[in-house]
């Protein structure tokens, strides 16, 4: 167990954890800073991530390089067409003996990443879904438990959406952060293929272990919060649901469903987390805005006359944060 002085020589602690971890990210992943930022803050708050980009930016060998400096299992999970939950979950064979006996899927490693989630019917969707709500795997009516910590990183193909079974809101719904992956700069793209055509090899070195992982989760959620901060988060909530006595004109306008109680819950739990990751022993109204996109982008459902005007979720959520922090 990790032993320390009180809870702010932890929170340094942590903070100096977290600078070698990008330190050490980034000797493989070139550039997207604040992709990695929104990783690393869902896991410490032991939330998941839905990650959307297209093909060729990193996405696996992001979380690969992530996986590997936090001495985690990785567990990569192809989603298709024809893909069964018990390709996922495991199932029972007969051994020589004639006994059944269960062989684990890939399900059960520390971190997964569900590649291209909606290429897959939501009869398979859903086997993973249920690991990621209750921690727990159902086969031939044995329980099994999952290994802590557990993070499922799933991603989406933005712009091929043919033969695709799109995740219900309900589903979406269990996912912390939707964290949008841009294509890199200029000067990061000459970067990558510079690092990416030599014969350069890099060691990754092992920063954290799963139970100092386990430990900072902890202390994250003790974070203390204002009260005026988590008026503010919940405020920001509010104003996602259109029809409401304190509905902004904006989300009336162009809203057809708002963000439930998951999404103050993740506000407040995603400052604290960003807060402590900077040096600061709380969050303020600050640190609720920065994760703010992340967590409401998948909750808002826009109607035809956003999608007529061209009116983005993220264009809405920058004006429901500004009318928030003046109510």
């Amino acid at each position: 167990m990790m032993e320390y002085k009180d809870d702010v020589a932890a929170a340094d602690a942590f903070g100096e954890k977290i600078k070698a971890l990008k330190t050490e990210v980034a000797k493989l992943i070139v550039g997207q800073e604040e992709v990695v930022d929104a990783l690393l803050t869902s896991i410490f708050s032991n939330g998941h991530c839905l990650l959307v980009g297209v093909p060729g930016l990193a996405k696996t060998l992001l979380v690969n390089t992530i996986s590997q400096a936090l001495g985690l299992n990785f567990s990569r999970i192809q989603f298709t067409p024809d893909l069964m939950p018990s390709d996922i979950i495991g199932s029972e064979i007969l051994d020589e003996h004639r006994n059944f006996k269960f062989i684990k899927g890939p399900i059960f490693a520390n971190i997964i990443l569900a590649d291209e989630i909606n290429r897959t019917p939501p009869k398979t969707q859903s086997a993973l879904l249920e690991a990621m709500q209750e921690r727990l795997v159902t086969a031939a009516g044995h329980r099994y438990t999952l290994e802590a910590p557990f993070f499922v990183l799933a991603t989406q193909n933005p712009i091929e959406q043919e033969g695709t079974y799109p995740l219900p809101e309900a589903q979406l719904d269990r996912f912390m952060f939707n964290i949008w992956v841009d294509y890199p700069s200029f000067a990061e793209e000459v970067d990558i293929v510079k690092a990416t055509t030599s014969t350069n090899q890099v060691d990754l070195q092992h920063i954290m272990s799963a139970e100092e992982i386990l430990f900072f989760q902890k202390l994250v959620r003790k974070v203390p919060v204002p009260d005026g901060v988590v008026d503010y988060a919940v405020r920001l909530a509010n104003a996602t649901r259109p029809g409401k006595d304190y509905s902004p004109e904006i989300t009336n306008a162009y809203v057809n469903w708002g963000a439930g109680p998951r999404a103050s819950q993740y506000l407040v739990l995603g400052a604290k987390c960003h807060a402590l990751m900077r040096g600061k022993y709380t969050p303020d109204n600050e640190d609720v805005r920065a994760v703010a996109t992340n967590v409401l982008r998948h909750r808002i459902v826009r109607n035809y006359k956003a999608e007529a005007e061209a009116i983005s979720t993220e264009h809405i959520i920058g004006e429901l944060m500004k009318s928030a922090a003046q109510a």
